[in-house]
């Protein structure tokens, strides 16, 4: 989605079939979760860092990383590459800023939902985050894993989505972050409690930009 998003927004702007070029390299995803499991995060930055270097050694300027969860070792991984990158969780806080949340919630996985880097980059913008409670945590987690990344979400898992975002209006948030690239797929405006911040084609955008400029 990330990609795609990239290249029909530079289309779009062209008004041809013309979009910067584009390289995409992933490790396995096993290979990551075998790490983040075993809370090898220093393992989980070697990955990032050698795509980097991959991705660096075919011409490319900068990256990005369309994923949220491993965002949490992301200062370590931008000092070792050989190219800049951008950071999702800047892209999705400076949005969140921009449209004036004074508090939201945050939806991922549970590496993302428990871990500390999208509750500190918002609060150095003065906005609030919030996520849903353990059990909620794990409905969501498990239906990233058992359903989004392999496959698709059922429409029974998709009004689990959309409940605990409810809950989390309740709770006093003003919007959601889309904190998980695939969430997305099944999660937007059009079903959403609360107003969304996707962090999937808000990082497309802010890539496009950067290429552009």
């Amino acid at each position: 989605m990330c990609y795609r998003t990239f290249c029909e927004k530079a289309m779009a702007l062209a008004g041809d079939q013309s979009h910067p070029e584009v390289s995409v390299h992933n490790h396995s995803l096993k290979e990551y979760m075998d790490c983040i499991e075993r809370g090898d995060w220093d393992g989980v930055a070697d990955l990032m860092v050698s795509s980097a270097r991959k991705l660096a050694a075919t011409g490319a300027d900068f990256a990005v990383c369309p994923d949220n969860t491993v965002h949490r070792v992301f200062n370590r991984v931008a000092k070792e590459s050989p190219v800049p990158l951008l950071s999702i969780i800047d892209v999705v806080s400076d949005e969140c800023k921009k449209r004036g949340y004074r508090k939201v919630g945050v939806l991922g996985t549970k590496y993302t939902m428990q871990g500390s880097m999208y509750r500190d980059a918002l609060a150095k913008r003065g906005i609030a985050m919030a996520v849903p409670d353990a059990k909620d945590q794990d409905k969501v987690n498990s239906v990233i894993f058992r359903e989004l990344v392999p496959e698709g979400a059922t429409k029974s898992s998709v009004k689990v989505l959309i409940d605990v975002v409810g809950r989390l209006k309740d709770a006093g948030c003003e919007a959601v972050v889309l904190g998980c690239t695939e969430l997305p797929l099944v999660l937007n405006v059009g079903n959403s409690p609360l107003p969304v911040v996707d962090s999937t084609r808000l990082l497309a955008l802010k890539a496009l930009e950067y290429a552009l400029k």
